[in-house]
């Protein structure tokens, strides 16, 4: 089991907004906290990659479950 240092439900939010509410909890965070994020978009899988990629935060992990999807984002 992954530590988290926030949690952040994004089920039943379809794109962009599973994007923009982690751009939001990431904000929050401080440098190194883990930002555990659960949303059942399948877009979000290819949206949160990228968004990783794009802002320099680290995607420690993806899991799928059923129709949801965990993701935990380590903020740079």
């Amino acid at each position: 089991m992954q530590k988290t240092d926030k949690e952040l439900d994004a089920r039943g939010l379809v794109c962009p907004l599973p994007i923009l509410r982690t751009k939001k909890s990431l904000a929050e965070m401080s440098s190194g906290q883990i930002l555990k994020i659960v949303a059942t978009d399948p877009g979000a899988v290819i949206d949160l990659q990228v968004f990783a990629e794009q802002t320099g935060n680290t995607l420690l992990s993806m899991s799928e479950a059923g129709d949801e999807f965990t993701f935990f984002l380590k903020k740079k």
